[in-house]
């Protein structure tokens, strides 16, 4: 960092008009020891790509959407949530094998492996992905075919299931042959209609994609038409947050494989100082437009220990929302979605009920919950000091509350 940083660092602009987080990081050294700390703390391990390290402005890391991505920093506002998890989705809970999570009735995620070309700092599966850190304890998942099987196994054993996730992890970091493999596997099994390679390779080594002695691209589009003619959809879904990760590598990447016919979308997380703002996601809307890529999904972040700086309010995804819906055409528009815990699926974040600002809290239902509710909460910063005392003072009510009944039952 020494080498690419100025003496001194310029200071962060307040996002969206809220507090500044980095008070005390004004020259190159104050930034070292600020992301030494804030390393020591993260789930993730520190992993970065080339493209990657050429996209972030050195010379302005504190404002650069792409840097807070990857690289933390102490943060005055990245305060844990008392309700933070490392597997905020209860995948563990909904994996009736190890390495396959199925949360719905007709699709299922198959857990290729647990390494990416980075590492983000706000990943969902902070409980399986990349190597071990001080503040987790991985579950890893290695991409060996022997391991693969049971997986396979329940697949075939499962005729409800329709649809495939090949994720992890990252499939961009499989072996073309383990591709191959993967790919007829599943063309082979008569119910499964449709799978998609997961990968945020697009966007953090495109470089990859226009490479003529990589075969993993051509690996891809070979399954793709293979699957067109059997009537089955094979394709490719990437993540890409700030229009500032593409570059026109990027872009002859994507448009090779939109010659050969293959689908690819864009799955986006909201996230604060990133792409919360019209302008960051407008831009990014229309960059993936014109790369054929399309805008699909706008996660509401996750409640992830240790990457609270990044999530951003519900208010925030519902006033884009309304704001980007008449800026291009109507199946450009990405779904703003909530991936509720559990077999609920996600959910549109306006269909938010009961949406509480002071607290931030709303509820969300799905026909699988039968009636019950679950509850988003806003991250703590984006309270008054009095609501993140009132919220942290009512789930240290509900520890107190089960520890009494644990030990009332142990009585």
């Amino acid at each position: 960092m020494r080498s690419v940083l100025p003496e001194t660092i310029p200071p962060q602009r307040p996002l969206r008009g809220r507090q500044s987080e980095y008070p005390g990081v004004s020259t190159l050294d104050d930034f070292i020891r600020s992301f030494e700390v804030a390393a020591q703390q993260a789930p993730m391990a520190f992993r970065l790509s080339p493209h990657i390290l050429s996209v972030i402005n050195w010379t302005d890391p504190l404002n650069d959407p792409v840097r807070r991505q990857f690289i933390p920093l102490e943060s005055t506002i990245n305060i844990t949530h008392p309700a933070a998890k490392f597997d905020p989705l209860h995948e563990v809970d909904n994996s009736p094998v190890r390495g396959v999570i199925h949360r719905y009735p007709n699709k299922a995620l198959f857990m290729a492996t647990s390494i990416c070309p980075v590492y983000c700092r706000f990943c969902f599966r902070s409980y399986a992905v990349g190597t071990e850190t001080k503040s987790v304890k991985k579950m890893r998942f290695l991409p060996l075919m022997k391991q693969w099987e049971p997986r396979f196994q329940y697949i075939e054993n499962t005729p409800s299931l329709h649809d495939i996730v090949i994720s992890g992890g990252d499939t961009y970091l499989l072996e073309p042959e383990q591709i191959v493999y993967l790919g007829d596997r599943l063309l082979n099994i008569p119910h499964i209609k449709r799978f998609r390679f997961a990968t945020k390779g697009l966007g953090v080594s495109p470089s990859r994609l226009i490479d003529p002695n990589d075969s993993w691209i051509d690996t891809v589009i070979e399954l793709s038409q293979k699957g067109r003619k059997m009537g089955k959809e094979v394709c490719v879904h990437t993540h890409i947050n700030n229009k500032q990760e593409t570059s026109w590598i990027t872009r002859l990447g994507t448009q090779r494989l939109y010659e050969e016919g293959v689908i690819v979308r864009n799955q986006s997380v909201l996230l604060n100082g990133v792409n919360n703002s019209f302008d960051q996601l407008s831009e990014l809307v229309h960059t993936l437009s014109d790369m054929h890529v399309e805008p699909y999904y706008v996660y509401q972040g996750d409640i992830v220990r240790g990457a609270e700086d990044l999530r951003t309010p519900l208010s925030d995804s519902h006033e884009l929302e309304h704001q980007i819906r008449d800026q291009t055409a109507g199946f450009l528009i990405p779904r703003f979605v909530y991936d509720v815990p559990g077999p609920a699926g996600k959910r549109p974040t306006l269909s938010a009920q009961n949406y509480n600002r002071h607290l931030g809290v709303a509820d969300l239902t799905a026909p699988r919950l039968q009636g019950h509710h679950v509850k988003y909460l806003d991250p703590l910063w984006s309270l008054s000091k009095d609501a993140q005392k009132e919220v942290q003072s009512h789930f240290a009510d509900q520890s107190s509350d089960r520890a009494s009944s644990q030990e009332a039952a142990a009585a």
